[in-house]
């Protein structure tokens, strides 16, 4: 049983509200719960503090529990400073000419080995 970190949606027709919860993979999306673990408002302003509400402790557990986010809370993650970015990967460059794939850190733009 996979266990994953995903929204649920809630709210009316065109105004949506999203519950960040904890639910098996094979689950519905708005389908049986494990546990809440916060909210978010896209309606709301992007600095407005009531956009997004997360229960930091219970979400460290689960990702230490192997819990996997999905990409938009994964996002929501990083954005609070719960987890590290993901590494970008450069296949190429715009000119055509083909390299090796490198790996580049998203924050400081240095090449990694």
């Amino acid at each position: 049983m996979t266990v994953k970190i995903r929204l649920a949606r809630l709210g009316c027709k065109h105004r949506p509200f999203y519950r960040v919860v904890v639910a098996d993979e094979k689950s519905r999306r708005d389908g049986k719960q494990i546990e809440v673990l916060g909210f978010y408002d896209p309606l709301q302003g992007k600095e407005d503090a009531n956009r997004v509400s997360l229960k930091f402790d219970r979400i460290k557990y689960w990702l230490s529990v192997g819990a996997q986010p999905t990409d938009t809370v994964e996002n929501m993650l990083f954005r609070a400073g719960l987890i590290p970015p993901k590494p970008m990967v450069v296949v190429g460059s715009k000119n055509g000419q083909q390299s090796t794939s490198q790996h580049v850190s998203p924050i400081t733009g240095e090449i990694l080995n």
